[in-house]
């Protein structure tokens, strides 16, 4: 057993959680203006990690046995869901773009603003697709230790992703909003989901060796 299913799950979790979105706009700006940054993003972290825990032991439960018939396609199916990811991933980096995060963020209470994070999270189709999809898909080259240390490293990504975004808003906030730092974080971001897509024709058998 090694490090290497722990970093793979750290950097898919950072790959696919680094994006311009509600979630991460509304709580960028709870930690601008300071106003329940710490229930923000523990609901966020763990909403995470649940979704996350979620797709490994559904995926190992309700197609386990498909993926052991079926591991080339399956896997197969993956990479070109990473791949796919990454070339999205290289668009934007030839684009130009920024970071609006003048979100309107109103001086709620805890209960209505956890509310709203609420919506952010679990209103986002993507999110699904993202956690118990894709991640839990992922999961199924593993196994036992090794399928543990993964989802660990996704969780732990999200966990580190979100307080650093909110404790740490008025320094990533400028940051976010240079174009020059979202492409190079799209390049670096793209050729880890291409590495990842290799990684998964590789556990299917689709290389000879």
């Amino acid at each position: 057993m090694n490090s290497f299913p722990f970093l793979t799950g750290l950097s898919l979790g950072f790959s696919l959680i680094i994006a311009i979105g509600g979630q991460n706009i509304f709580v960028l700006n709870q930690g601008m203006t300071g106003r329940h940054v710490l229930p923000v993003v523990l609901f966020c972290s763990l909403a995470d990690v649940f979704l996350i825990a979620s797709g490994i032991a559904g995926a190992s439960v309700l197609i386990g046995d498909f993926a052991l018939r079926y591991k080339p396609q399956l896997f197969g199916f993956a990479a070109i869901w990473l791949a796919g990811y990454g070339v999205l991933k290289l668009k934007a980096f030839f684009s130009v773009r920024m970071l609006d995060a003048r979100f309107d963020v109103k001086s709620g209470t805890l209960f209505s603003t956890l509310g709203y994070a609420f919506l952010v999270t679990f209103g986002n189709p993507q999110v699904y697709l993202d956690t118990v999809g894709l991640i839990g898909t992922m999961s199924l080259q593993y196994s036992g230790a090794e399928k543990i240390l993964y989802g660990c490293g996704a969780c732990l990504a999200s966990v580190i992703f979100f307080f650093s975004l909110g404790f740490f808003a008025t320094l990533v906030g400028p940051f976010m909003e240079r174009p020059e730092a979202w492409r190079v974080l799209d390049l670096v971001i793209s050729l880890i989901l291409f590495f990842l897509a290799f990684g998964m024709l590789e556990a299917g058998g689709w290389f000879i060796s």
